[in-house]
């Protein structure tokens, strides 16, 4: 299981996330959502996605229902992936074509229709992220909703989702954790709280690890 840290807003923040023992897959920016306390605006996000990351470091671009002049912005950064709220299918494919970037289709969840809906997206997103409702508040949802998939997709889990809490109850149903507002402490990242987070997340790596060999072994 990877991880999604979202909401970077600052350099220091961010390059300890790229200079980590155990760095997050994926780094989110909010790029259009003036409603959040960590949107910025496109000449501070310039200003950090131009930082030289790693190259297993994913640059995501966190988008609510972008308009044809934001995305045309957007297309000029360093970004690895577009995250889309609120952006039907029909549109989510036409953004693909057009920019040529892979996609993280965000779903808003509050009931079983609600993940259901992964199915009019699957074709063409890289990975389906699971929200809660809220969006920068990211309510808790029923996981057990995500038991009716039938599909392989590449999943991306947020929602309510605690900084120290175990996280292998977690590896049955994501392949990515997505958290932002857990690492924070007075609206600010806090960096003991993401160096926790990302070394119980390696940790379970090499758990799982262990065990993927041991089954081997047996067989």
């Amino acid at each position: 299981m990877d991880a999604k840290i979202c909401g970077i807003k600052n350099l220091k923040t961010l390059k300890h996330l790229i200079k980590h023992k155990h760095p997050p897959k994926f780094i989110g920016f909010i790029c259009n959502y003036p409603k959040s306390k960590r949107h910025l605006n496109l000449k501070n996000l310039k200003k950090l996605v131009s930082v030289k990351k790693k190259k297993n470091i994913n640059f995501v671009s966190v988008l609510v229902n972008p308009k044809k002049n934001i995305l045309d912005k957007i297309a000029k950064l360093n970004f690895d992936y577009l995250q889309l709220y609120d952006v039907n299918p029909k549109k989510t494919l036409k953004i693909k074509k057009e920019f040529k970037i892979k996609i993280i289709s965000a779903l808003t969840v509050k009931n079983v229709e609600d993940v259901m809906s992964y199915k009019k997206y699957k074709d063409f997103s890289e990975i389906i992220l699971f929200d809660g409702k809220g969006y920068e508040n990211s309510l808790k949802f029923n996981h057990k909703f995500l038991n009716n998939i039938s599909d392989n997709l590449t999943i991306m889990l947020a929602g309510d989702i605690k900084y120290n809490e175990k996280l292998n109850k977690y590896n049955k149903i994501a392949d990515i954790i997505d958290i932002s507002g857990s690492l924070e402490t007075n609206g600010e990242k806090d960096i003991s709280k993401i160096d926790i987070f990302l070394k119980n997340l390696n940790k379970l790596k090499n758990e799982t690890k262990k065990k993927n060999s041991a089954y081997r072994s047996t067989r």
